[in-house]
């Protein structure tokens, strides 16, 4: 070991929390070692600097380019792994995103989170409950969703869009049920414009991922959830571009024809697509 990570390891012998000092004192020592095994020039280190002075610099409220790097790179699904791969009662977690937007409308139950619609697709109700690991209801659960439009972009991403288009948070009822009215969502290219763009292409990677809706789900008492849900035959779930999927959050969906009890509980005159998912959190420690 080279003199100076010995002493930079040494440097951090202060802290007094004994968790954050370990967690600081290997990435140290993890950086000099990967430093020192691929002798890396002085030219490459700078462009390392500049790459991630870039990434930093595309980060604002609605957009996070650390979070799409952390996602291309598979550190977000390890970290997701190491800390979720023996729940198997749960539902299974999956990445953030750095597409999240904070603070968006809570709507009634049945809702439609459509601000701005351009097209003519077919309506999407999404409907389910919330459960525990004992099979019980959770009631006042906050699900936060949001997903891309048409175009397979998000509101926040594409200036066109409302801020608040395809986004919204919903309140679990009394017997733990959640209900909302969407589109389906498509596949799409994560962002080609940025440091993580130009790290796919010199990769020679591709930047799709398969159609899905994101949730976050939060209530009292219970470990926050965040996920998706994929949908069935995607040519794109086999290969997303940040590795996200899992079999358990793949869903199919059905055509469903308007009915007398479609327009009076969702408020539904026209044919819709449905899709039924029950999602189950942990008791939180």
């Amino acid at each position: 070991m080279h003199d100076v990570t010995t002493s930079a390891i040494k440097s951090f012998e202060n802290i007094s929390d004994a968790r954050p000092k370990m967690l600081i004192q290997k990435l140290v020592k993890a950086i000099h070692e990967y430093i020192d095994d691929v002798e890396l020039t002085q030219q490459e280190w700078e462009m390392a600097i500049d790459f991630l002075t870039r990434t930093g610099q595309l980060c604002h409220e609605q957009r996070q380019e650390y979070i799409l790097l952390s996602d291309v790179l598979g550190v977000s699904m390890l970290v997701d792994e190491i800390n979720h791969s023996k729940n198997h009662e749960q539902t299974p977690s999956t990445v953030f995103g750095p597409f999240f937007i904070a603070n968006m409308p809570v709507r009634h139950y049945a809702d439609s989170i459509i601000e701005e619609k351009v097209g003519d697709e077919m309506p999407l109700l999404v409907k389910g409950k919330i459960f525990n690991q004992q099979g019980e209801a959770i009631k006042n659960a906050k699900i936060e969703v949001w997903q891309t439009a048409e175009n397979g972009m998000y509101s926040g991403q594409d200036p066109d869009q409302p801020v608040a288009n395809l986004r919204g948070a919903f309140m679990s009822q009394e017997n733990g049920e959640y209900a909302f009215k969407s589109i389906l969502p498509v596949s799409y290219q994560i962002p080609s414009d940025g440091t993580v763009g130009e790290l796919l292409n010199y990769s020679k990677r591709h930047f799709w991922r398969p159609a899905h809706i994101h949730f976050m789900i939060i209530a009292e008492g219970y470990q926050p959830l965040v996920t998706h849900l994929f949908i069935q035959n995607d040519e794109y779930l086999q290969g997303d571009a940040v590795f996200g999927v899992k079999d358990r959050l793949i869903v199919g969906f059905e055509q469903k024809q308007a009915d007398a009890t479609s327009k009076q509980q969702f408020g539904l005159d026209e044919s819709f697509n449905l899709i039924e998912y029950d999602f189950v959190l942990s008791k939180g420690e």
